[in-house]
């Protein structure tokens, strides 16, 4: 089992999320290959929308990727990504920022965004670990209420 991050815009994970798969590098096949079926699968999410919108920097989704192969998906227009069925965790996300000096790909560096270039990144068991214990912390907490005085 390896552990992976992919990155893509808030609104692309939500989408992936409520419909049960994964789309990494605008619907590239090669690196979806990489990952296989029980591999756990972390989403990474800079904007709210591809190429812009507001700054999100958060750990997004987790999930296990399911059994089966990568697949292609017809969404019309010519564009056929390349997916994978993920079975999803109930987290909530997480900024990075509070993480960076936990983890391992990003610790002790100022430009720790950079390692996000590649759409799909590999991390140590570790670093999956203290993600996804932030996420499902997060998950458990109560929601924040206002409060009148």
């Amino acid at each position: 089992m390896t552990a992976w991050i992919a990155i893509a815009s808030a609104d692309h994970v939500a989408h992936g999320r409520a419909c049960g798969f994964m789309q990494v590098c605008h619907g590239k096949t090669g690196p979806l290959m990489r990952i296989r079926p029980g591999d756990d699968v972390i989403y990474y999410s800079p904007s709210t929308e591809m190429g812009g919108g507001k700054k999100v920097q958060s750990f997004t989704a987790a999930g296990r990727v399911a059994d089966g192969e990568a697949y292609r998906f017809d969404m019309g227009n010519g564009f056929v990504p390349t997916r994978r069925d993920v079975e999803w965790l109930e987290t909530q996300p997480v900024p990075i920022q509070p993480l960076l000096d936990e983890l391992e790909f990003t610790r002790g560096k100022s430009s720790w965004g950079y390692v996000f270039r590649f759409g799909v990144v590999k991390i140590s068991d570790a670093d999956r670990d203290v993600i996804l214990r932030a996420m499902l912390e997060q998950a458990k907490a109560p929601p924040v209420t206002a409060t009148r005085r």
